[in-house]
């Protein structure tokens, strides 16, 4: 199956989620929606401000969803409409329930920057031989 055939949610929230959605865009991927967090307020003056992700979708006119709990009964049912094959999730920013991994096809890959060593403290093992 190609990258154009399969339809393809997007979850992020932060700068570090753009580089992917960018590449599944170049890819050609059939992008059928993006889940991001709420707009929060930011600065000073307690403004409203889009995450990133939200910005990069919109100017591709990909739909934009903000549950503020994925969990929801309803929000599960509005990702269960898009009918993804895939599910792509890179700092995300919510735990996803079962209800929602079992949703796509070819189900969920996900990526956090807490998987990158460069991003993680070495730990000492606890581990006693």
């Amino acid at each position: 199956m190609q990258p154009q055939e399969l339809r393809t949610v997007f979850m992020g929230t932060p700068d570090f989620a753009l580089q992917t959605l960018q590449g599944l865009i170049d890819a050609g991927c059939k992008m059928v929606g993006v889940y991001t967090q709420p707009d929060r307020p930011k600065g000073r003056g307690k403004q409203l401000a889009a995450p990133p992700v939200k910005e990069l979708a919109q100017k591709y006119d990909i739909p934009v969803y903000q549950p503020l709990k994925l969990r929801q009964p309803e929000a599960v049912a509005e990702l269960e409409a898009l009918a993804p094959d895939l599910i792509v999730v890179v700092a995300y920013g919510q735990i996803l329930p079962k209800s929602v991994l079992e949703i796509p096809a070819h189900g969920c890959i996900t990526s956090t920057p807490h998987c990158c060593p460069s991003t993680v403290a070495p730990r000492r093992s606890t581990r006693r031989s």
